[in-house]
């Protein structure tokens, strides 16, 4: 068979090129996609990978407002344990579910990559880096099963995917594909050998099994706000489901709180009693949260010494003494950093306030500004704080830090155990030492 693992798509342009030897994105052959922990570190690295800057994935406990509203997701992930689910084809017939960026899962196990890839190129206002705007740009036009085909052809895509799961998950995900190649093979050799069809009779029905007997399959689906509605997108379904309209992007889980409640309500049991077993959890695409706090404290430094270039000399009797003393330490620190592409804008903007404040007015901010720095500090060294303790840093939290966290993290999780038991189990057995421990038990 010739081979086809140099055709990808070109850096610059997306376009198909042939006989390229450098690094593959497409590839047209593919492969299956492993299971991978429904983890929002794990999410998390997974888009930081693919390239998106300034976001991370939170699990969210609770749907009410005090627990989600002040994180401004951009979009929800919701996992639950499939069952099967009908709707309508009217359901899917919406004019502006045309512009709505929608693939279908066509590859096992593919589906937390494609919620959040079904998210991320529906919202206009976050970084997805290089290589997805292509990728999103490239596939606009096709239709949902092509963007789906795109999707699980895309090299890029599947190894960052893949990278994440655990090496026993990736043999499962190739013997799975393996067994299903071969039994297609077989079912087709097996119907060219057939004979003349035997006389036409009435078929049995076969029962269908009980869904309780089925092995358990998670499934993701994204809800985003988008072009004026609410979607439901499920790579499973036709197209994207319209959940409401909305107005402003801050109302937008006001209108998606319901059918929130309507899946949780559904698929939340997992026993016959309708169960207290909870068979979901619910992640928020949001602004990474150490990012957020290091540009709140950068913000208040820089408004710190502005204010300070403009104050008369002797000023400090004038201000609070407490917050005087205060400002000793909250400003210590070595040099943080500024994440926000628009962190110098607002910078500049501020600084001309100040330039025509009198020195009333720069007392009184200077005091409102270091109670800020208070408050953005204090947050701050909580994000590190949880970051030593959960090992879940990332790249820019403490960059050397989240680095180390981060790769400790996903090589406990990646490492294949699976020589040092066999080959620890063989030494029992060289030993002499196994059967007596199998007979124990």
């Amino acid at each position: 068979m010739a081979s086809t693992s140099n055709v990808r798509l070109d850096s610059n342009s997306f376009q198909t090129a042939i006989n390229d030897d450098s690094n593959d994105q497409i590839d047209l052959v593919g492969g299956p996609f492993a299971v991978i922990e429904s983890d929002p570190g794990v999410f998390t690295s997974l888009t930081r990978k693919l390239g998106v800057k300034h976001l991370e994935i939170v699990e969210v406990y609770d749907i009410e407002p005090w627990a989600v509203d002040h994180l401004n997701p951009y979009g929800l992930v919701f996992c639950f344990r499939w069952r099967k689910d009908t709707h309508r084809p009217a359901d899917f017939k919406d004019p502006a579910a045309e512009h709505v960026w929608f693939a279908n899962q066509l590859s096992d196990d593919a589906c937390a990559s494609q919620a959040i890839l079904n998210i991320l190129f529906n919202c206009s206002n976050v970084d997805i880096g290089r290589e997805l705007s292509e990728f999103k740009e490239y596939t606009r036009e096709m239709s949902p099963k092509m963007k789906g085909l795109a999707i699980s052809n895309s090299s890029v895509i599947r190894n960052t995917h893949n990278s994440l799961a655990r090496p026993a998950d990736i043999r499962g995900a190739d013997n799975v594909l393996a067994t299903a190649i071969l039994d297609a093979a077989k079912k087709k050799e097996k119907t060219k050998r057939g004979s003349n069809p035997p006389p036409n009779k009435r078929a049995k029905t076969k029962k269908a099994p009980a869904e309780e007997g089925d092995e358990e399959t998670y499934h993701f689906i994204g809800y985003v706000p988008a072009y004026g509605k609410v979607w439901e997108l499920d790579g499973l379904k036709s197209g994207p489901l319209e959940v409401g309209d909305v107005s402003t992007a801050t109302e937008w889980m006001d209108v998606v709180r319901p059918a929130l409640r309507t899946k949780m309500r559904k698929y939340g049991g997992g026993g016959d009693d309708g169960g207290h077993d909870i068979r979901f959890n619910l992640l928020a695409i949001v602004d990474d949260a150490y990012e957020k706090a290091s540009d709140e404290w950068e913000y208040w430094k820089s408004e710190r010494r502005q204010l300070e270039r403009r104050l008369d000399e002797g000023w400090q009797k004038e201000v609070d003494p407490t917050l005087l003393s205060a400002a000793a330490n909250v400003f210590d620190g070595g040099g943080g950093q500024k994440f926000a592409p628009d962190f110098a804008s607002k910078r500049n903007d501020r600084d001309w306030q100040i330039l025509n404040m009198d020195q009333d007015g720069l007392r009184r901010a200077w005091e409102q500004c270091v109670s800020n720095a208070i408050k953005a500090k204090v947050v701050l060294e909580e994000e590190l704080t949880k970051a030593r303790r959960d090992h879940v840093g990332f790249f820019f939290v403490s960059v050397f830090l989240s680095e180390f966290f981060l790769q400790t993290d996903h090589v406990k999780r990646t490492h294949d155990y699976e020589p040092f038991f066999v080959e620890f189990l063989k030494c029992l057995k060289d030993e002499g030492h196994l059967t007596g421990l199998l007979a124990k038990n």
